[in-house]
């Protein structure tokens, strides 16, 4: 599992971006799906028979896409100005090396220099539009012979193991999802699954709400990445999730009240299988089971979540451990709801 986690870390899929995401996650299901399409908003859709047939019943969704930046702006010395796309925490990116577009044009986030700040400025937290990204160009000529507007811009980052079992990467947040989908496919299944790969869920779960319009299915499991809070001066009731202390299981987020029957069964699950988990304490957030959920007439959703530190940052990190569980928890899972 990590190594397929690793994998796919250190590809870019900024949101409307997710093309080389995709296109690994499509060569690694080919020879698994019975089915297998893009839709117009480019989500993956992968079906596969199951030993009992039940159509669409059950789909299964983890997203392919991850904040970053968009340029919408070169100055006339060659700096990109650029604006955020989906949620990030401008605090986190001063200095951060970052790549634009197919390319992979290298860069890297500046701000005015610090012995230029006034008193005054110091105090604030800067913005998104005081930013530039440089790209070692001369001029204007330079940059734009290289970037064009519209270009995608993602973090650059590492994906390695350190301290006692954790992982530090950009993407966690939702590239663990899909490798928990792809080990799934491997296997043989007890009922037949549909796998959507979603794009665009860092900007308003776009992607998973045409996705689920065109399956149409009873269930649905949602496979996540969630904030971790647990760190120095932080008090123990807004810590929402741990890492190391299995999947995340939610009852509520900021845009879902989940269905409370799969709920339960999840939960009975994890302590007949011995399986760790923890329930996620915090009644915020959201994830694609907002969109799936409001479909045509309705869809009971479920989810599991892998809790990871520093979410939508350039190094995010998780434990390796909550990996597996989450893996094991979402089979015992299917295996349960095809009895139903």
């Amino acid at each position: 599992m990590l190594s397929l986690v690793k994998e796919l870390c250190l590809l870019n899929g900024v949101s409307s971006g997710e093309d080389e995401v995709r296109a690994f996650i499509r060569e690694k299901a080919a020879p698994y799906a019975e089915t297998m399409r893009t839709d117009a908003l480019g989500n993956l859709i992968v079906f596969k028979k199951g030993a009992k047939a039940t159509g669409n019943k059950l789909m299964l969704t983890a997203h392919m896409d991850e904040v970053g930046f968009i340029v919408n702006d070169i100055t006339e010395d060659g700096y990109l100005k650029f604006a955020p796309v989906g949620g990030i925490d401008p605090r986190v990116v001063i200095g951060k090396r970052v790549s634009v577009g197919l390319g992979r044009v290298q860069g890297a986030i500046g701000l005015k220099a610090y012995h230029l700040v006034s008193a005054e400025e110091e105090k604030n937290v800067p913005k998104f539009e005081d930013m530039y990204i440089d790209i070692g160009a001369r001029d204007r000529a330079d940059a734009e012979a290289a970037v064009s507007l519209g270009a995608l811009v993602a973090f650059e980052s590492d994906a390695v193991e350190f301290g006692y079992g954790m992982f530090k990467a950009k993407a966690i947040d939702d590239r663990v999802g899909c490798a928990v989908m792809l080990k799934l496919l491997e296997e043989e299944l007890p009922m037949d699954c549909t796998f959507v790969f979603s794009t665009q869920e860092e900007v308003g779960t776009r992607g998973a709400l045409g996705a689920a319009f065109s399956v149409t299915p009873e269930i649905a499991l949602v496979l996540e990445g969630t904030t971790a809070a647990d760190l120095p001066g932080t008090d123990s009731h807004r810590q929402v999730a741990v890492p190391g202390r299995g999947p995340v299981l939610s009852f509520m987020d900021g845009g879902t009240v989940y269905d409370r029957e799969l709920f339960e069964l999840m939960r009975e699950l994890g302590e007949k299988h011995q399986i760790p988990w923890q329930l996620k304490s915090g009644i915020s957030g959201g994830n694609d089971a907002s969109a799936v959920q409001r479909t045509k007439e309705g869809v009971r959703v479920a989810a599991i979540s892998v809790a990871v530190r520093y979410l939508h940052a350039p190094s995010s990190v998780a434990c390796v451990q909550d990996f597996d569980h989450m893996h094991a928890l979402a089979r015992k899972w299917i295996e349960a709801v095809a009895c139903l």
